[in-house]
């Protein structure tokens, strides 16, 4: 099973499944004293984000087979560790569970149901229609990790107070698959990406520029419903602030250091992810 765990790629399902529950805590503003119920809710609607999210990473390694003979030679399909037929397989029961585990919440809140949809819609678009056209596709990519704090809110009842959320991981998710993208540009086969057709320099810029406009809007809760002067408030301005000086970080060298800068993406999504929790304190 070691082969296909890999495929699944757990990192990024826990932080979905993360993402998902401190956005529906954020909406329920109660921390974690919230009622066992809503926890079951919160539960299921990340079991479903993680799912969904496994199913899209696996049927994503079946399209770019040929491209990550080249990008990513130790993928497990390009070694063979699992089959394709196999991984088509596991893509299909993986979206199905994802879909089963979220119909308790789809029954109590009917947005969630709208916004699996949407998002298992634009999934498979890019996928099979929008991820050789580069740039269109990092912005679809962008638009499904935002979904993931909404669709958290959603199951709390209340996705409104999410949307700056949602935005900030909108802008730090395209900024980092620009980046991904400058960083395979000598492997890319069939894609139009951003650095192949404009280059690394105007690359760098665009994902600056996305980063910059996240560090803005990262000011959005302080002027709405997150007060600076409380104890929450002060967390919320030293973690998120922490979170923005990484972000920019991330962006410093480009287009050198890739690698480099993409580590340090992350770092900032998991900081200010801390951040985001803090607010469901308020």
């Amino acid at each position: 099973m070691r082969g296909e765990l890999r495929l699944l790629r757990l990192p990024n399902l826990a932080v979905s499944f993360v993402g998902t529950v401190v956005g529906g805590l954020v909406a329920a503003a109660l921390g974690v004293g919230i009622s066992a119920t809503l926890w079951v809710l919160l539960v299921l609607a990340g079991l479903s984000t993680s799912l969904v999210t496994a199913g899209g990473n696996v049927l994503n390694d079946v399209l770019d087979l040929e491209v990550d003979r080249t990008n990513h030679p130790d993928r497990p399909l390009v070694t063979g560790a699992v089959s394709v037929e196999r991984a088509r397989g596991l893509a299909v029961a993986l979206f199905l569970s994802g879909l089963i585990v979220v119909l308790p919440v789809i029954a109590m809140e009917p947005l969630v149901g709208a916004i699996f949809a949407a998002a298992v819609l634009a999934l498979y678009v890019y996928e099979f229609h929008l991820k050789a056209r580069g740039f269109v596709g990092n912005l679809v990519v962008a638009f499904l990790t935002a979904m993931v704090f909404l669709y958290g809110g959603a199951a709390a009842g209340d996705a409104t107070l999410l949307l700056p959320f949602a935005g900030m991981a909108f802008l730090a998710t395209l900024s980092r698959e620009v980046i991904k993208d400058m960083e395979d540009v000598q492997g890319d086969i069939g894609r139009t990406t951003l650095p192949m057709t404009y280059g690394l320099p105007f690359s760098g810029r665009v994902a600056q520029a996305s980063v910059f406009a996240g560090i803005v809007l990262s000011v959005v809760p302080l002027a709405w419903f997150v007060s600076a002067t409380t104890v929450v408030g002060i967390i919320y301005v030293v973690l998120v602030g922490a979170a923005d000086a990484v972000f920019g970080v991330s962006v410093w060298f480009l287009p050198d250091r890739l690698h480099y800068e993409q580590t340090m993406s992350k770092v900032a999504m998991t900081v200010a992810l801390v951040a985001f929790l803090v607010v469901a304190f308020r």
